[in-house]
């Protein structure tokens, strides 16, 4: 029988921890793929951030840094300038990114550091109990926003790919989602995109990957799943709000 479905190589042979019909486990697989695409395996660094992807270096059979909440990007820049022959890529979620770590995501977008930036956003701090996060939705509920979240006193969800896209150092902004397999290859496409940026040292690379929480939202798997297609691409567009590249040509 013809194997048509194998592990990457750049993925431990473990299983993952992640609660069931999370969608970390998906992105995992996709950044896995895009690094062995690439013959990247033994020269690429990670750097995780805190939260519910803090334990990539569990799975990843690459090098990979542990960054102080929120640093991930900072972390990064100086991995990066420090081994610039590296591939260095960063995976946070919306808690670490969009709050603690706005201002370093930021500086580094805007400086142009070639960096991979992969960006979680499930619109909730996952690991820590399902509070409110930056990216929560307006009426979402979470436990500190029981009476779903007012956009009069907790203001509106951040949308990180729109804010990237002006940014001059960033060579491409993307945001994706994973709930079905249709999207799936177009997050796959724009994954390997974001990488190609670092590759030919064009800038920054950011892909933000629509994610389900299904424990924290309090929905069953396949719920949550659906919460993703109707809910959240609503409020957060896909598509790609920057490509450098495509811009140059035009």
């Amino acid at each position: 029988m013809k194997q048509v479905f194998k592990r990457p190589t750049s993925l431990i042979d473990v299983p993952f921890h992640f609660c069931p019909g999370c969608h970390h486990g998906i992105i995992h697989r996709l950044v896995a793929e895009a690094i062995d695409r690439y013959d990247l395996r033994e020269k690429t660094i990670g750097v995780a951030s805190v939260g519910c992807s803090v334990f990539m270096y569990d799975y990843f059979d690459t090098d990979v840094l542990e960054a102080p909440h929120g640093r991930a990007a900072a972390v990064a820049t100086g991995v990066k300038r420090a081994r610039p022959r590296n591939f260095v890529f960063t995976y946070q979620g919306d808690g670490d990114l969009a709050a603690i770590g706005t201002a370093e995501i930021m500086h580094a977008a805007n400086r142009g550091e070639r960096i991979t930036v992969v960006f979680v956003n499930n619109t909730t701090y996952g690991m820590t109990g399902g509070q409110m996060a930056p990216t929560t939705m307006p009426g979402q509920t979470t436990t500190t926003s029981p009476y779903g979240r007012s956009t009069e006193d907790a203001g509106y969800p951040i949308k990180m790919s729109e804010i990237m896209a002006q940014l001059g150092g960033v060579a491409y902004a993307a945001r994706v989602s994973v709930h079905d397999p249709k999207h799936l290859m177009k997050a796959k496409k724009a994954l390997n995109r974001a990488f190609e940026c670092q590759l030919n040292r064009e800038g920054l690379g950011f892909v933000e990957f629509l994610s389900a929480c299904p424990t924290n939202w309090k929905m069953s798997p396949l719920k949550a799943n659906r919460h993703v297609a109707d809910v959240m691409v609503p409020c957060f567009p896909l598509g790609v709000f920057k490509d450098a590249a495509s811009t140059e040509k035009d």
